[in-house]
C-alpha cells in the first residue's frame, strides 16, 4: 500500500512537487472525464489519496466522473475544491462526493496566482501541509 497517491490535473501536478513522497497520477489541463478514461485503471491502494480534478471540467458530468473515480480508492482522501465562482457546479459535484463518503476538503488557499486558478508556490505548501495533518 502507498503512503500517499495524488490525483489529478495542473493543481494536482503542483502538490505534487511540494509532496514528493507520494505517487503522483496527474496531467496540467485534464477534465474528469479523461483523467478516467485514461488513468482510473492506475489507482492503487493507499493510506491517503489527494485529489484536484473539476477545473478543466465542461461537460455536466463532473459528479459521475468523479463518483466513479472515488469508488475506485480505499483510505483518507482530500479533495482540493475548484473555484467558487468559476466553476461553482463542478465545487458543488465535489462537495457532494465528499458528503457522500465523508471525505475532507481543501478549498482554495490564501496564496493565489494571479489566474486565480493556481495556486502559488506558498499556497501549494498550504495545501501540502493541510494533507499532512493526519497522516
Amino acid at each position: 500500500m502507498l503512503e500517499c497517491l495524488i490525483l489529478g490535473d495542473s493543481i494536482a501536478v503542483g502538490v505534487s512537487q511540494i509532496r514528493t513522497e507520494c505517487v503522483a497520477i496527474a496531467k496540467s489541463g485534464i477534465n474528469s472525464g479523461d483523467w478516467n478514461r485514461k488513468h482510473i485503471a492506475e489507482i492503487k491502494p493507499a493510506k491517503t489519496t489527494i485529489i484536484s480534478l473539476g477545473s478543466n471540467d465542461w461537460d455536466g458530468k463532473t459528479y459521475d466522473n468523479i463518483k466513479k473515480m472515488r469508488k475506485e480508492i480505499d483510505g483518507r482522501v482530500y479533495w482540493i475544491l475548484p473555484s467558487a465562482t468559476r466553476k461553482p457546479k463542478e465545487r458543488q459535484a465535489v462537495l457532494d462526493v465528499v458528503n457522500e463518503f465523508n471525505d475532507f476538503i481543501i478549498d482554495r488557499p490564501k496564496e493565489m496566482s494571479p489566474d486565480g486558478i493556481h495556486p502559488t508556490y506558498r499556497g501549494y505548501a498550504e495545501i501540502a501541509r493541510q494533507t499532512k495533518q493526519n497522516d
